[in-house]
């Protein structure tokens, strides 16, 4: 098997600047444990973390959205306001299959996001990139 366009490893550090939360809808589907997770967090019952940051779509949970903004309903003056219980699918953000099909599907990504391709940014090797990966199929 061929190794990947980016076998040397990507640079990304999350500057927290909050732009993948932000600007486009989508959904940001979350399970049970992270569900309970940010509850916790938040000091709150999972029912009232349902009621008030979940909607349903096609029988599954995601995390609501400002209507006008699409801004995840976490984020708040540009920050995420769960970031040390964020669900999966932020924690892996940028290393998703689809900003990982090709080095200018990156490069678009990186248009987005500050902490793609940052000078001072650590070279994330390819093994870890793959977990990331892994984690986000499993």
């Amino acid at each position: 098997m061929s190794k990947p366009w980016y076998k040397k490893g990507l640079r990304f550090a999350c500057t927290e600047c909050g732009k993948c939360c932000t600007g486009e809808p989508g959904y940001v589907w979350i399970i049970q444990e992270e569900i309970e997770d940010m509850a916790a967090f938040l000091k709150i019952t999972v029912p009232e973390f349902i009621k008030s940051y979940t909607r349903e779509v096609s029988g599954q949970l995601s995390l609501k959205e400002y209507p006008r903004t699409y801004d995840c309903i976490f984020l708040n003056g540009g920050k995420c306001s769960v970031y040390g219980a964020r669900p999966k699918q932020c924690r892996t953000f940028p290393f998703w299959s689809d900003n990982l099909k090709s080095k200018e599907a990156w490069e678009e990504t990186a248009r987005k996001c500050e902490g793609i391709n940052h000078e001072h940014a650590p070279l994330i090797p390819l093994s870890q990139i793959q977990k990331q990966l892994d984690e986000i199929d499993e």
